[in-house]
């Protein structure tokens, strides 16, 4: 099987193989262990599936039916030694390490077998294996009408059901559905055929299961035991500016699959939980919507900490780093030692104390506000996440430099979230962590869910006076700030994209900086006239001094969004090295969003982001015209008196504009008369021949310009089809033309 079908990716493309129209991972259950000495992360992680085209449950009844059985989370205390007893079990399985089969015997042992495919790279892979979730005495209780091996039936049914019956619990329940899924992660393997045949090559991880030829008789809960490698392309070892190992992950340009096996397409939304055993004087850190408190783990050389997300989320949106930071203080002292110093307490600093003044924001909570997405705990619906315009934060750094930290980030960092707050509306996530990462990181910021990384680069010196130089800093926090909105809640459904993400962080990050500043509007305007001069020119430079298909913000065209019959798909030029220091998609885009609100006025676009994010919050989105946009769209450039020709070509190209409906080729048809854009002559034709219910009138504006060619085209098209027109529409032609 060859799982990228019909795909011939260049060699700066990256592949998306998994095959999210089959089947889709939609939790994630990972156990892991961080090796600084041998630079490896080690341990399994649990994949609860469901197919795509539907998996039959046993129980019969509708969702709402389970519902009204469900227990409370009282019976599930009862199974803690379950827990404790499968934990062994587990690590046993995963220790016993199985060589992965040759290709030449995995390609000839198919069979018609289903190939789950995920995306993975850098993984030693020693184990994948079905798990029993119906030895969980916890599911047999939550879920009594579905049969059990118990009752005599062997099949894989009561596996799909429980899992099915799980993965389908209210999210007003999501605590317990999260108990359930750590009890089932910790299950041992399935009994009848438990090992799966697996193979891996540079991208992927292809699993199956002898006689199973489709996603809704694959197992619907997998385990795979495995580690990282040292140089593995998601996951940085280095050194922090103590001279301290530290390892974190990277995020580009390859994700997460070298960090676990998972479905990368962003597609591919899944919810997570997470255990980490790290050395004790080691913070790990980490995507996760409560703070968790490090627990002994049976060894005082390591502690565990525990993480989850209840917002399904791309697995690329993943972060983890494990250092030996120190938590950021209002007061630093001067005889600070350099151990790691975990303070579990949240900063809520002063507004007032912080010089920003206090705003009612009462009137954009919104009582009806009505969620398009899936079912998860939405704060977009709490009031109390409406009115909270300063989430709990932390900073973190080495502790060389935990002063600067504190005169730029922490003193920053409140003010960015309220003015943020006042912009955009609720927070999406309820906590934030920033990290100050290593020298060696490769761009000014990284936001992901829960967790912000900072380049050094961003701080001051700390010295009194230096308001001028946080400017660099307090920036840079609104962008990735910013990100929370657009980026993490709203994505790109397409990679290629990130124009959606980056130009709506860089144009919002001066709406919120200033805010953040209280600036007047004198002064504000001077800012953003500043700022858009000086991209102005970096965007200038780097449209002439790199390469032309590295510089268009859709590179796949009208085949943006588009993906192979499995759902595998490519990201355009993601593995080009010279693409993580492009600018363009920061920089095009946010020219595009600053053109828009000179149109319309700066509030008016500050409303527009509120009421997009009220909308499209938890979706993935493209930024594809409608026909009708596109009407619109053509229909207010024929009112402009110049057009060059640079502007045509690049309209008709990134449109497809030839290959659009009647509405939106008639007006395209009317652009290129009324420019002489000879180029686009034959479109015109072909309108004239195969739309006549739709050409009459176009042939009076090839007259109207008295231009001898485009009358002659009129003349042309007229003699070709004048005896199969209506007589009445030949009759108004004729008048026209002859």
């Amino acid at each position: 099987m060859d799982p990228d079908g019909d795909l011939n990716p260049d060699t700066d493309d990256l592949p998306l193989r998994a095959n999210t129209n089959h089947i889709l991972v939609k939790h994630y259950v990972l156990d892991l262990t961080v090796h600084f000495d041998s630079k490896v992360i080690s341990g399994s992680i649990v994949l609860f599936l469901e197919p795509r085209s539907g998996v039959r449950t046993e129980a019969g009844g509708s969702q709402d039916g389970f519902t009204s059985r469900y227990q409370e989370v009282d019976a599930l205390e009862d199974d803690k030694k379950e827990l404790e007893t499968t934990t062994t079990k587990v690590e046993k399985m995963c220790g016993d390490a199985e060589s992965i089969q040759s290709s030449s015997l995995w390609h000839t042992t198919s069979g018609g077998e289903f190939t789950l495919v995920l995306d993975c790279c850098d993984l030693d892979v020693s184990k994948v294996e079905e798990v029993d979730v119906t030895s969980v005495e916890a599911m047999l209780s939550r879920f009594p009408e579905v049969p059990s091996k118990k009752s005599g039936d062997v099949s894989r049914k009561p596996q799909a059901a429980f899992i099915q019956n799980l993965i389908s619990m209210p999210s007003s329940q999501w605590r317990q559905q999260h108990q359930l899924f750590s009890l089932c992660s910790r299950a041992p393997g399935a009994q009848n055929g438990s090992t799966l045949q697996f193979h891996r090559d540079r991208w992927s991880l292809q699993v199956r299961k002898n006689g199973v030829t489709s996603p809704q008789e694959f197992p619907c809960a997998l385990r795979i035991c495995y580690e990282t490698k040292p140089a593995g392309g998601s996951v940085r070892w280095t050194k922090d500016q103590d001279n301290r190992v530290c390892v974190y992950t990277a995020g580009s340009p390859i994700n997460n699959r070298a960090l676990f096996p998972c479905q990368e397409p962003p597609v591919a939304m899944s919810t997570w939980q997470a255990t980490v055993r790290a050395p004790s004087e080691c913070v790990v850190l980490m995507s996760g919507e409560e703070q968790p408190v490090p627990a002994e783990d049976g060894d005082t050389h390591f502690l565990t900490w525990n993480y989850y997300v209840t917002m399904p989320m791309p697995a690329s949106t993943f972060t983890l780093a494990v250092g030996h930071w120190q938590q950021v203080t209002a007061e630093i002292p001067p005889d600070r030692d350099q151990t790691t110093c975990v303070d579990s307490a949240f900063c809520y600093s002063s507004l007032e104390d912080e010089g920003l003044s206090v705003t009612d924001y009462s009137g954009m909570v919104d009582d009806g506000i009505s969620c398009s997405h899936g079912d998860y705990p939405c704060r977009f619906t709490e009031r109390s996440a409406w009115s909270q315009r300063v989430i709990p934060h932390r900073v973190f750094s080495p502790a060389c430099i935990l002063q600067k930290a504190q005169m730029g980030v922490l003193k920053l960092l409140p003010q960015c979230l309220a003015a943020a707050h006042a912009v955009l509306g609720v927070h999406p996530f309820p906590r934030l962590d920033v990290l100050i990462v290593p020298a060696g990181f490769s761009s000014l910021g990284m936001a992901s869910p829960h967790i912000i990384f900072l380049s050094q680069s961003v701080l001051s010196d700390g010295s009194p006076g230096s308001e001028e130089s946080l400017s660099l800093c307090g920036s840079r926090i609104c962008h990735e700030i910013s990100h929370s909105w657009f980026g993490l809640v709203i994505g790109a459904r397409d990679w290629t994209e990130e124009w959606i993400s980056e130009g709506f962080a860089t144009c919002l990050e001066d709406i919120i900086w200033a805010q953040a500043q209280q600036l007047s509007l004198e002064e504000k305007t001077e800012q953003f006239d500043l700022k858009a001069l000086l991209r102005w020119r970096r965007l200038s430079d780097e449209l002439q001094n790199s390469k032309e298909e590295l510089q268009i913000l859709r590179p796949n065209m009208e085949k943006t969004g588009q993906v192979s019959e499995s759902g595998s798909s490519t990201v355009k030029h993601a593995l080009n090295p010279e693409k993580p220091f492009m600018q363009v998609h920061y920089l095009k885009g946010y020219f595009l969003l600053r053109f828009l609100a000179s149109q319309v006025g700066e509030q008016q676009f500050i409303e527009f982001f509120q009421l997009f994010v009220k909308k499209y919050h938890g979706h993935l989105i493209l930024s594809q015209l409608t026909s009708d946009q596109l009407v619109m769209l053509l229909e207010l450039l024929l009112e402009e008196s110049e057009l060059s020709v640079a502007s045509l070509r690049a309209l008709q190209r990134t449109y497809s504009l030839q290959n659009q409906d009647a509405e939106v080729r008639h007006r395209w048809c009317e652009l290129v008369v009324k420019h002489a854009y000879t180029q686009a002559y034959r479109d015109v034709e072909h309108f004239l021949i195969h739309d006549q219910a739709m050409g009459v009138y176009l042939y009076g504006e090839l007259m109207v310009q008295e231009d001898p060619e485009q009358q002659a085209l009129a003349r042309h098209c007229l003699s070709l089809v004048q005896e199969e027109m209506d007589q009445s529409a030949r009759r108004v032609v004729e008048e026209m033309v002859l």
